[in-house]
């Protein structure tokens, strides 16, 4: 059976996509050229939006299990000053409607073996060591030409999704532009190695006219990975020799002794954008259609961002033109802040050491899009198009419950805090009541779920399968709920082999 998606590009994006598809049922198959899974800790920060994914995924707490939550960051100044941050902000702290609080440190390669092991429970897995090379399209498909073991064979889909990096072929080969600029005054040396004298708590950087240097651990592992600023003409070599020397210029210590690096990677600010997200059946997903400063921790994020946003979808191919709406503005605005916190960090010579609602991710939203109505003003504080928030204490007839738990798995979710009108199969509706008789009815014991959603008894909120609020009627309007839901259908995806 052909699949309906080719996934090229197995990185978190892809894996994220592919894990979305299977649960969904839709047929599909995920290839990567490396041979196996990369090494390196790369992207090492998990942004709280990332979480509350990895949760309706499934593997939060396996990524939780192998991470930390607001490590604690110390930067030491020439002086030996040092300033200390990382801590949860107070207003994140203890609400309801925020389940994580704060970014979680962990190597990118226990995002992606975590991302593995959910895409086999679901009876999927990643085809290694095959390459990509080519493809043509039709208006009714791609046909795609793969090279395996020395051979070449031919890939049929209705969708091709490129989650194959910067230098995309994918996106090569759709005459997709990438306008932006690679900057080679902003270099840095990164690499993953066991250090010893140093506390395995604490992400320390120190500030030099050199330029900046960190050690972050590197939880559920013995390693940290090191990050040194080069400035042009700088040697760059990653050996252990020139690592430590630098090491010991900038920091004036003689204790902290470096170990053979386990990977190591020379990073340039290369920032650009693709000027669309999709070419007929072609769609691009990830660092094939962003990349940017790695300032605020933004950029893996983003991508499985993108891939929870266009999975849905592809079950529903009238939601496709969605996709790219939505998802470029977001990319745009994160190539502004790493711009601007990468700028900060070059002027200070610093590492931020302060985490704010700017680079978590709880902000983002799709207001203005074709999936976003309701009939609030446009001074309410929450509307259509913006991140459902959770609650906590929902009494159900089988014990107490957080919103999320009952809203995830990739469906469209009904509330409503009055009469529950009728909806299509696939919805799933849930009924705030005084007490609880059945399937689908909560107490909104404490409060919290009205609190968050500002609602009136008659309100009506319509929660997408991504965790995005599609519609609001606090008037009850069961006509603009049926006409939401007639223009949007769900995604019909039962019977469907869930992969290849």
């Amino acid at each position: 059976m052909e699949p309906t998606v080719l996934i090229a590009g197995a990185g978190p994006t892809g894996l994220t996509l592919a894990c979305e598809l299977a649960r969904g049922g839709v047929p599909f198959r995920l290839i990567e050229v490396a041979p196996g899974p990369q090494p390196g800790s790369r992207g090492k920060g998990v942004q709280p939006r990332t979480l509350e994914i990895f949760e309706d995924l499934g593997i939060a707490g396996r990524v939780l299990a192998h991470g930390r939550l607001a490590m604690p960051m110390h930067s030491t100044a020439p002086d030996g000053s040092v300033t200390r941050g990382g801590a949860v902000p107070e207003d994140l702290a203890d609400r309801p409607d925020i389940p994580y609080p704060a970014s979680l440190i962990t190597p990118e390669w226990r995002i992606e073996e975590a991302l593995r092991l959910r895409l086999a429970e679901l009876g999927g897995a990643v085809e290694f060591g095959v390459a990509l090379t080519g493809f043509d399209q039709s208006g009714g498909g791609v046909s795609a030409t793969v090279v395996q073991d020395g051979a070449t064979r031919t890939v049929s889909a209705q969708w091709l999704v490129g989650c194959d990096g910067g230098r995309s072929l994918v996106r090569k080969r759709a005459g997709i532009t990438f306008d932006g600029e690679t900057r080679e005054d902003v270099r840095m040396v990164l690499a993953d190695l066991p250090v010893d004298g140093l506390d395995r708590d604490v992400w320390q950087a120190w500030r030099h006219e050199e330029g900046l240097l960190s050690l972050c651990p590197l939880p559920s592992t013995d390693l940290f990975q090191f990050a040194a600023a080069i400035a042009p003409g700088e040697d760059v070599e990653p050996s252990l020799a020139n690592l430590q020397s630098i090491l010991q210029r900038r920091t004036g210590r003689t204790d902290i002794r470096l170990h053979e690096p386990q990977w190591s990677s020379l990073w340039r600010a290369n920032i650009r954008l693709a000027d669309r997200y999709r070419e007929g059946r072609v769609f691009l997903a990830g660092d094939a259609a962003h990349v940017h400063s790695p300032a605020g921790g933004q950029g893996m994020n983003t991508g499985i961002q993108d891939a929870y946003n266009l999975g849905w979808k592809l079950a529903s191919p009238a939601l496709l033109d969605t996709y790219e709406a939505e998802r470029r503005p977001v990319a745009a605005r994160v190539i502004a802040l790493s711009n601007a916190r990468l700028a900060a960090s070059l002027a200070r010579n610093d590492l931020p050491t302060r985490r704010d609602a700017s680079t978590i991710q709880l902000d983002v939203g799709y207001r203005g899009s074709a999936l976003a109505r309701d009939d609030r003003d446009e001074v309410a504080s929450l509307r259509a198009g913006d991140r459902a928030p959770d609650a906590t204490g929902l009494t159900t007839v089988e014990g107490e419950r957080r919103l999320f738990e009952l809203t995830g798995g990739g469906r469209f979710t009904l509330v409503s805090f009055g009469a529950a009108p009728a909806v299509p199969d696939g919805v799933r509706t849930l009924r705030v009541v005084d007490r609880p008789a059945g399937p689908g009815d909560v107490a909104d014991t404490r409060g919290h779920l009205t609190t968050a959603y500002g609602a009136t008894p008659r309100t009506l909120v319509v929660i997408r399968p991504d965790g995005y609020i599609g519609l609001i009627s606090d008037a009850g309007d069961a006509t603009a709920l049926s006409r939401y839901l007639a223009d949007f259908p769900v995604p019909n995806t039962s019977g469907r082999s869930p992969v290849r």
